[in-house]
């Protein structure tokens, strides 16, 4: 069967476009040709700097053939008196069949005529031809550029194109105006070690030939030979190092034929924090550190960069490498002096000098409005005073390393000489460490901070954001979020559920929003109306895709559209988390099994009624001498005795004591729906139809307490 080879030769490409590059392949040429009908026993994606390439194997020859059947007019206007019309001949002509081909059929609508049309299947040298123009042209980057002087646009310019179907050239033109690429068998090796053509005498030969070439063209292939070759490096230093996953990606698509490369740096640099040298290293240079073995702390004189150069001349790259590491580890060492030089608490006056928003005033006005929302949530918290007095200091100079020179060179380093600077300064181990941990989480798979201190002014330093940002209308929508509110508010919800803070949301934002609505003339209502629907969202996001919560249970615990539920959802972020993995515990132990039909046929009839959903108390809302049969009294009697055990189970989110005291009225509910003694709910008399369905009212809102089972689906 045949196979196929695409490979796009060009200057070199950015990184992060070739990676990208292959995602797309990767998942756009399978579904191209599956919507081409055509099979495939593999679709492999390569790419170096200077390639994007494509090979399939066991392809058709050709498409299938295909049957379909196609309609046509209605009997009646396509034949007269047995004779075909202009609309029969017309129709037959469009689909390119004699009239004898034409067949009546019945439908719902009538006869109409119908056409068995067989279509050929097109060689699959013809559908590749069509396709690859598209492969390449559909491929989507940042940055993207016109080459030559036409409108066709790529990262960087087309040089060559390879396109063979086993051992024949696929005749495939790339035009861009003037400049045009004709496809051959002629590909490039590397720059350096192979300056000359390669021949490519048949498509499977691909990587073979390359190889022949220096040039390793699959990409996990070199992932593993940078890994081997630097561990390797690091352990003869008798050092080791770390494989930072984002470093590794942009080395693998900055070399076609990986080398390692040792250098090393003046002993004197080790002084520097560790994170200045190896932020210099990875962030900037792109080298491996070298720790001492068993440390990832403390550094060795080495790092190890990963050259696509000739090995030969490792030694003279090295100082080359080593010349750009010193002068910028030099200039981190001046940067640390000089910002030692003074208290980090005098860099706060400099904090005015830098916008934070420009409708929002300075980084210092961001500063004071930190200490301020810390101070409140520390008042919620209940705080003692040591600890109050640690959230404010740490307030006050989470951002004063902002206008450090280092920090202003090495903006990686935020919080991190903050806090080295604090310890310097003399300020307390728990204003030191919040200075850094304030930032927490960074990212997805970042670590949340650790230290009551921390937690507080990071729920103050993004809250704040929130607020303002927001307060100013801009608000996150599609995947446009320039300010990472989504991050900043997923950050809150997560940060207050793994140090189980006992805050009440609703009130801070209400207390922020009107804070800003004041002093910016801002309408309040709409304010907080926006704020409380964006962590709803972020809290069902969250329950759902990071607790593996079932859909119908976050609505349960949620509410849909239910100001009830939204406002403690808000009021207590601890309780909605803990209702939330309840729910899915005895979803799955089968205890919900045995309430659900109970409480939501009781849900489902309460609606019908008018009890207010915060009436517990059977006593003020059922009148007994009402009541018609057995099964009511005993129905109310039941309620009676759940009041108290329900305002327990509220009062110490014990649920399960709850959903205990529901199980044990089940009985008493069935038999009052279904038993000997049973009832007709919806009776003819107002009074008595009112006074049952308070019952029930009652009972969906003791089960309100844990979830609003209306919103569960039976047996997800």
């Amino acid at each position: 069967m045949p196979a196929f080879l695409l490979e796009v030769g060009t200057e070199e490409l950015p990184a992060n476009f070739l990676s990208d590059a292959i995602e797309q392949w990767r998942s756009r040429i399978p579904q191209s040709l599956a919507d081409h009908s055509l099979n495939s026993e593999s679709v492999a994606v390569y790419g170096t700097p200077r390639r994007l390439a494509v090979l399939i194997t066991g392809l058709p020859s050709q498409q299938p053939d295909r049957e379909e059947e196609i309609k046509g007019p209605p009997a009646q206007a396509a034949f007269k008196d047995g004779q075909p019309t202009p609309a029969a001949l017309g129709f037959a002509k469009k689909q390119g069949v004699d009239i004898a081909a034409l067949e009546v059929r019945p439908t719902d609508k009538g006869d109409f005529v119908f056409v068995q049309k067989k279509t050929p299947g097109l060689p699959v040298a013809e559908i590749l031809t069509e396709l690859v123009p598209q492969w390449i042209s559909g491929l989507e980057g940042k940055r993207l550029m016109r080459w030559g002087d036409g409108d066709m646009r790529f990262s960087r310019p087309i040089r060559w194109l390879v396109a063979l179907l086993d051992e024949s050239i696929l005749p495939i033109k790339l035009e861009n105006g003037s400049k045009i690429v004709v496809s051959d068998r002629i590909s490039y090796g590397h720059r350096v070690l192979h300056p000359e053509p390669v021949t490519i005498n048949q498509a499977t030969d691909y990587v073979k030939t390359l190889r022949y070439a220096y040039v390793a063209v699959d990409s996990q292939e070199r992932t593993a030979t940078i890994q081997e070759q630097v561990q390797a490096t690091v352990e003869k230093l008798h050092g080791c190092t770390e494989m930072y996953p984002d470093l590794l990606k942009e080395v693998t698509n900055l070399v076609e034929w990986p080398s390692p490369v040792v250098g090393k740096f003046e002993p004197e640099f080790l002084a520097l924090p560790t994170e200045v040298t190896t932020t210099v290293m990875v962030s900037h240079q792109r080298y491996f550190p070298v720790f001492k073995a068993g440390s990832h702390s403390e550094l060795l004189p080495y790092f190890v960069t990963v050259s696509n150069g000739d090995p030969t001349k490792s030694d003279i790259i090295a100082v080359g490498n080593e010349r750009v590491i010193r002068a910028r580890l030099a200039d981190g060492q001046f940067f640390y002096r000089t910002d030692l030089s003074k208290a980090l608490e005098d860099y706060l006056p400099q904090l005015e000098t830098v916008t934070f928003q420009e409708d929002l005033g300075s980084l210092r006005a961001k500063v004071d409005r930190i200490v301020k929302i810390a101070g409140q949530i520390a008042t919620q918290l209940q705080l003692e005073e040591s600890d109050r007095q640690h959230v404010e200091r740490a307030a006050l100079l989470c951002k004063a390393d902002l206008v450090t020179q280092m920090v202003f060179e090495f903006p990686e380093l935020q919080g991190i000489m903050g806090q080295k600077y604090a310890i310097a300064s003399g300020e307390a181990p728990e204003v030191a460490t919040a200075i850094f941990e304030h930032y927490l989480p960074r990212g997805a798979d970042d670590i949340l901070p650790q230290t009551l201190t921390s937690q507080v002014v990071g729920l103050a330093d993004r809250l704040d954001t929130l607020v303002s940002i927001f307060g100013l209308g801009l608000i996150p929508s599609g995947s446009s979020d320039p300010f990472a509110l989504r991050r900043a508010a997923n950050a809150v919800v997560n940060i207050t559920w793994a140090a189980n803070l006992q805050i009440n949301l609703a009130t801070l934002l209400n207390q922020f929003a009107s804070d800003f609505a004041n002093q910016y003339t801002k309408d309040l209502a709409q304010l907080t109306t926006a704020l409380q629907e964006f962590f709803l969202q972020r809290i069902r996001t969250l329950l759902q895709e990071e607790k593996q919560i079932d859909y119908d249970l976050v609505n349960a615990v949620l509410g849909e559209n239910d100001p009830e539920y939204t406002e403690r959802a808000l009021q207590d972020l601890l309780d909605v988390r803990d209702r939330a993995l309840y729910l899915q515990q005895i979803r799955r132990d089968g205890t919900l099994d045995k309430i659900y039909e109970t409480v939501n046929r009781s849900t489902r009839l309460a609606a019908q009624g008018d009890l207010d959903t915060k009436q517990l108390d059977p006593t003020t809302v059922v009148r007994p001498e009402l009541f018609q049969k057995s099964s009511e009294s005993a129905f109310y009697e039941a309620l009676v005795k759940l009041k108290p055990q329900t305002e327990a189970a509220q009062a110490s989110r014990n649920y399960q004591m709850l959903v205990t005291a529901l199980a044990e009225i089940a009985p008493t509910v069935s038999n009052f729906f279904d038993g000997p003694d049973s009832v007709l709910v919806m009776d003819p008399e107002p009074e008595i139809k009112r006074n049952r369905l308070n019952l029930l009212g009652l009972l969906r809102n003791h089960a309100r307490v844990l979830a609003d089972f209306g919103a569960i689906v039976k047996n997800l």
